[in-house]
C-alpha cells in the first residue's frame, strides 16, 4: 500500500465512524434487496452459516439472522457494530450474530474452508486498490467451504458519478466524503477466475441512482 493509499484508506475508515454515529441506524431497518435475493440463494445451497463484510449497522447481518442463519458480522466501524449488537438484542437474535471489527485489508480473521456463504454489499467498491480487492476475493475463496458461495454487489462505470468528484488512482473517485472503486466488466470476471459465475445482475438503488451489478459465484465442490 502506497502512502497516498494508507492516507486514502484512514480517511474514509474516520469517514464512515463519525458518518455512523452521527447517523444511526442510517440505512433503515430494512433489508437491502441484494441480501433478499442472497438469503434465497445461500438456502437454496444448504447454507447455514453466513459471513457479511462491511455490515455496518447491520440490517442486512440482522436479516439473515432472522431468516435462520448464522451470522458474522465483519466492519472495519466500531460504532456500526455496537449499533448491530443493540439491535440484534432487541430483536432477539442476538445468539446467532457475532461481531468483529475487522478491515478487509487484512487477512479475515477465520479459518480456511469455515463458512457455508459470504455476502458483501458494496464493500468491495469501497476505496480499495485492484490487488487489494483480488487479495480480499482470495481470502473469501479460502475461508469458504467447497461449494460454498459468494454473492457481492458493486457501482459499476456506468454509474453517474464515475469520473465525478474528487479522482484518486485505480479507477476511485471520492464524491461527499465517500471514495468509491468504479467496477467495469473485466475486473468482474477476472475476480470470477476458478469460481462458477452465476450471475451477474445489473440493478438500481437510491435516488441519484446507483448503478450497482450483483454477482453472484460459487466454488467447485
Amino acid at each position: 500500500m502506497t502512502d497516498g493509499d494508507q492516507e486514502l484508506a484512514d480517511e474514509q475508515r474516520g469517514h464512515w465512524q463519525h458518518t455512523y454515529a452521527a447517523h444511526p441506524g442510517m440505512y433503515g431497518e430494512e433489508p437491502s434487496s441484494p441480501a433478499i435475493h442472497a438469503a434465497a440463494v445461500f438456502r437454496a445451497a444448504g447454507a447455514r452459516e453466513v459471513l457479511e463484510l462491511g455490515s455496518g449497522h447491520g440490517r442486512d447481518a440482522l436479516f439473515f439472522a432472522r431468516e435462520g442463519f448464522t451470522v458474522q458480522a465483519t466492519d472495519f466501524s466500531p460504532t456500526g457494530l455496537e449499533q448491530l449488537r443493540e439491535a440484534a438484542g432487541v430483536q432477539g437474535v442476538g445468539q446467532r450474530v457475532t461481531t468483529v471489527v475487522h478491515d478487509v485489508r487484512e487477512p479475515l480473521p477465520l479459518r480456511d474452508g469455515s463458512v457455508d456463504a459470504v455476502f458483501a454489499h458494496m464493500l468491495l467498491c469501497m476505496a480499495l486498490s485492484t490487488k487489494e480487492i483480488h487479495a480480499l476475493v482470495g481470502e473469501v475463496r479460502r475461508v469458504l467451504r467447497p461449494g460454498g458461495t459468494f454473492v457481492y454487489t458493486v457501482r459499476h462505470t456506468a454509474d453517474a458519478h464515475f469520473g465525478a468528484g474528487t479522482a484518486h488512482s485505480d479507477d476511485i473517485y471520492e464524491h461527499g466524503g465517500f471514495a468509491v472503486h468504479f467496477f467495469d466488466r473485466a475486473l468482474v470476471d477476472a475476480l470470477a477466475v476458478g469460481w462458477t459465475l452465476e450471475q451477474v445482475h445489473a440493478f438500481e438503488e437510491g435516488d441519484l441512482p446507483r448503478r450497482l451489478w450483483r454477482i453472484t459465484q460459487s466454488l467447485p465442490r
